[in-house]
Order: structure tokens, then sequence, then C-alpha cells
């Protein structure tokens, strides 16, 4: 079995080879020495949780783990994975790496192929293998998605959150919360995938066109525009964590593109992964100031 960890990864490669055991998970409530020892401080958060669980002997079940080159904090914990495993300071599951490429330009997408097709060969996937997978990927995306937010909503947009505990104290307040994950954000599928043709190439231009990534070259406020327009949206929290050195470089143009909507922004930046720095008074003030 192997998991993977990172966005904008070929889920349908990853189920052709029937051992996929889904993405890594992470906890960061609790005492992480061997990350204090080994990462710098600016590694997102669930880098350290997973570096933590990799020295404890927590993924000895796995085969290996795949990271997505499409992200920095995965691509820089795959790197450091690898020295901590040839030094024999950790042992565990084998570090494998997606080296996708998000230029806008053709050459891009064939060097994604090419990646594909290397890692293809790694977990042991023909092209007949990820054809059938791409079939079944189709399938489960064409089913219905999450029904329509109802009510007074609150969009949280900015660092993916660690799970569901900011929606909670946004709902305390009388208000419907959608926001995406970093579980959300590893687990997206995408869009459909050409089911004629090369498979590989199929799914690279997928990829390529996928908008989840830190590295990618889209708009990102045109973007949040169209997510805020799409669950209806009343308000706006933007909120970045302290290790968030991507995304924040967008976030005045972002602030701007809701602020066009007319939508009320709580901007909360440099904030803790694990919001046990007061961020749910900081909510609590703000939408009470939309409510009056």
């Amino acid at each position: 079995m192997f998991a993977y960890a990172g966005p904008n990864l070929p889920h349908d490669l990853l189920e052709a080879t029937r051992r996929n055991a889904g993405p890594l998970t992470w906890n960061v409530d609790r005492a992480m020495p061997a990350a204090d020892r080994w990462l710098e401080s600016k590694f997102a958060p669930w880098t350290r949780s997973v570096l933590q669980d990799w020295a404890d002997g927590a993924l000895d079940h796995l085969e290996a783990v795949v990271f997505s080159r499409a992200d920095d904090s995965a691509q820089r914990l795959y790197y450091y994975l690898c020295e901590l495993r040839r030094s024999g300071a950790i042992k565990g599951p084998e570090p494998l790496v997606l080296d996708i490429a998000k230029s806008q330009r053709p050459s891009s997408i064939a060097r994604d192929e090419v990646a594909l097709r290397k890692l293809a060969e790694r977990l042991g996937v023909g092209e007949a293998a990820l054809s059938a997978a791409i079939v079944a990927g189709n399938a489960a995306r064409a089913k219905p998605g999450i029904p329509s937010a109802e009510g007074k909503v609150c969009l949280i947009a900015g660092s993916p959150l660690p799970d569901e505990r900011m929606h909670r104290m946004i709902e305390r307040e009388g208000w419907t919360a959608t926001g995406r994950t970093l579980a959300d954000e590893w687990q997206d599928a995408g869009l459909l995938v050409e089911e004629i043709g090369n498979p590989f190439a199929a799914v690279a231009r997928q990829l390529h066109a996928l908008r989840l990534d830190t590295r990618g070259f889209f708009d990102r406020s045109g973007a949040l525009t169209e997510r805020a327009l799409a669950v209806g949206a009343k308000a706006a929290v933007l909120w970045l964590i302290e290790e968030d050195d991507t995304t924040v470089w967008h976030l005045p143009a972002m602030r701007a593109a809701l602020a066009a909507q007319g939508l009320p922004v709580m901007v909360a930046t440099r904030r803790d992964w694990s919001c046990r720095d007061g961020i749910d008074a900081e909510i609590t003030a703000f939408l009470a100031g939309v409510a009056a």
C-alpha cells in the first residue's frame, strides 16, 4: 500500500494501482520532537506532523508515499525525508515525488506526461489500467456534488484549513460556513478526464489545468470571486497562517475582489493553524458587526 501528500495529484493513476491508502493525515495538537529537531519553523504545520509520524514508525505499514511538487511544503518535505532516510536517521516508506510543471506552455504538459509515466512505472500501472480508472473516475465526478449552502453564508479562504474547527466557530454565530480544508484540497480529483486517446496525455492535460496548487499561474482573485458567487457568500474571512509564504502575495488582490462584490471581509494574517490564537472571538465580533 502507498499514501499521498499534496494537491494536484493524478487520482485516476493512484486508483489504478488498487493499492491507494489515501492521503496522509496529521495531528498538530501534540508534541513533535522529531519535527522540532529537523524542520525549520516556516514549514507548513502539517509537514511537522507527517515527519513525526514517519520518525515514530506510524507509517511503516506503507511501501511508499507520493508527494506533489505542485505544493512547496510537500516538495520540501520530500527532499528532507529522502536525506533523512539516506543518512539512516529514519526508516519508513519510500518517498516519491510527481515532478510536474505548471508553466502555460505546451512543453509543460509534455513534461507532465513524462513525469506521470515515470510514476506509473514505479507503481506498476499501464495504459489499459489507467484508461479503466479514468472511466471509473469520471463516473464518480459526474455524481451530484454537495448541495448549495443555505442561510447566511460566510466564505473562508486563504490558507487551507486543518479541519472544520473554524466552520464550527462561524456556525455558532448562526451563519453557514463554507471553506476548503487541506484534506479537501488533497482529495480533489478535478474535472473530467478525456477518455479517448493516450490516457497519460489526457491526465497530464487535466493536471495542468487544475487550480489547486501554490505554484500554478492563474487569476487567484478571479477564482475566489467565482467561489464567492457560487456559494452565495454574504461575508468572507481571508485567513492566512504564519507559515504561508505564497498565497499572502495575492492577499491585496483577493481582498479587493471580494470588496468589489460588496462583501464584508475580515482579514486575519500570520495566524496559528490550530486556531488557538483567539480567532474565535475575532470571528464572533466580525459577524456580529455584519449582522448589525
